[in-house]
């Protein structure tokens, strides 16, 4: 278009140039012999003329250069939207709008395995699965009202039959990027395709995973309930138990029995360390159906290390390992719930007492600023390593493979005390060296609320 219009403009300019040069010839040739100053006049504005097609010449040549510079432009910004669609990394097709395949990149024809060039004029309809075709045509006839549809998912074919799962997106191309077109005609349509079948992939492992964790969540559920339901089977007839021994304990102590005293006395010890193996199970199932709740209720946790301590002093005394208390002189009152406490403080020590060969064990009971308390057990045990004291509140995990044979439990005490702990707000740290034993820390804050508090 601007091409035209330079040349229309250059044929104006020559010919009134041409025009103005005749009309001064034929006024020379007649005014020549006639009177001789016109023939200065006419040269005057013959050399006039002359520079003004000297101007109109220039300003041709401007005009030309800039044009040609358009074009250069032009044509580089067509070659660059030609890479574009070329090297882009999805598949772009043009089709007629009865979907036959006008052009195709490079990405196209690596989808569907064979050259760009090949695929020009055939139907795109055939690279669609034979199940998706009716589908596929049902949208292409809807697409003149729709204009746009995004992200339809079917299966293509490539060449050799290989199914694949795609996106596709398409649109009509706008009439007024058209060149020229009619009503009756439709639109052509410019197709997005991308390949999604490791989407789909990763999408159908998802669902097989977030099936298998619904498997294992009932099956954890059911084994939840089958500890809660033998913990509670099994803590009734080991209390009878353990007060029978007791019993027997106390009648050959009177009677200075020495043998059966020992006897009993160990039925008592293991007894007691069964019951807290059973108790450690009812609390775990408890905890994994969040039904473990506090009763908090004043208490004086004095007296509630001395009695623990009385009641786990036998097992010390079978290892000849001394129990050290240090204590506040006054009585320590908080509120809290006595049963969890105890809890805590017989796995603490109990553990202290399984893993200690020799030497001692020390209990301290500290009040802390700004309402908290801190009760610190230590020992002069076996200690644990660096890179197991970041797994022992784990469930089900001892710190040394070799001891967890020769001290067998359950490998649940300590992580139930930090889930009762943590409970109760509180937190519970360990210090050790190998061989040098472990101090467990819990700080707890001195008041709980209670259910009127509440």
């Amino acid at each position: 278009m601007i091409d035209r219009n330079v040349e229309d403009l250059s044929t104006q300019e020559f010919s009134l140039v041409s025009q103005e040069a005749q009309q001064l010839f034929a006024s020379i040739a007649e005014t020549a012999c006639q009177r001789p100053e016109l023939v200065v006049q006419c040269l005057e504005k013959l050399q006039s003329t002359v520079e003004e097609l000297q101007v109109a010449d220039e300003e041709l040549r401007q005009q030309q250069e800039a044009l040609t510079g358009v074009q250069a432009d032009l044509e580089r910004e067509r070659q660059r939207y030609r890479d574009l669609f070329d090297f882009a990394p999805d598949g772009y097709l043009i089709t007629n709008g009865y979907g036959l395949i006008q052009e195709a990149n490079i990405a196209a024809g690596r989808l569907f395995n064979m050259p760009p060039d090949h695929m020009v004029g055939k139907p795109l309809v055939s690279f669609v699965y034979d199940d998706h075709r009716h589908a596929f045509l049902s949208l292409l006839n809807q697409l003149p009202t729709l204009h746009r549809v995004q992200d339809w998912q079917a299966k293509l074919c490539s060449r050799g039959q290989t199914l694949f799962d795609a996106s596709l997106t398409m649109e009509m191309v706008h009439p007024a990027s058209q060149n020229s077109s009619s009503e009756a005609t439709p639109l052509p349509i410019r197709w997005l395709v991308r390949d999604i079948t490791p989407q789909k992939r990763a999408e159908e492992q998802l669902r097989q995973m977030q099936l298998q964790n619904l498997e294992l969540r009932e099956v954890d559920h059911l084994k939840t309930q089958f500890i809660a339901a033998l913990s509670h089977e099994m803590i009734t007839p080991l209390s009878a138990i353990l007060g029978l021994a007791q019993l027997l304990q106390q009648h050959f102590q009177q009677k200075r029995e020495g043998r059966f005293v020992s006897i009993t006395e160990r039925i008592v010890n293991n007894g007691r360390s069964l019951l807290t193996i059973i108790e450690d199970m009812l609390s775990h199932s408890r905890l994994q159906s969040f039904r473990l709740t506090l009763n908090p209720e004043p208490v004086d946790l004095r007296d509630l290390l001395l009695s623990t301590v009385d009641e786990l002093r036998s097992l010390a005394d079978q290892k000849a390992l001394q129990i050290h208390l240090r204590l506040p002189t006054e009585p320590l009152v908080v509120t809290n719930d006595i049963l969890r406490l105890r809890q805590v403080v017989v796995n603490l020590l109990s553990n202290a007492i399984k893993f200690t060969d020799t030497g001692s064990i020390c209990v301290n009971l500290w009040e802390l600023p700004e309402g908290r308390i801190a009760i610190v057990v230590s020992d002069t045990g076996i200690g644990i390593a660096p890179e197991d004291q970041l797994r022992i509140f784990r469930e089900f995990w001892q710190a040394s493979q070799r001891n967890s044979r020769q001290n067998r439990g359950a490998g649940l005490g300590l992580s139930i005390c930090k889930a009762i702990v943590e409970l109760m707000q509180g937190s519970i740290t360990v210090e050790s060296r190998l061989g040098e034993g472990a101090i467990f820390r819990v700080e707890l804050p001195r008041w709980l609320p209670t259910e009127t508090e509440e």
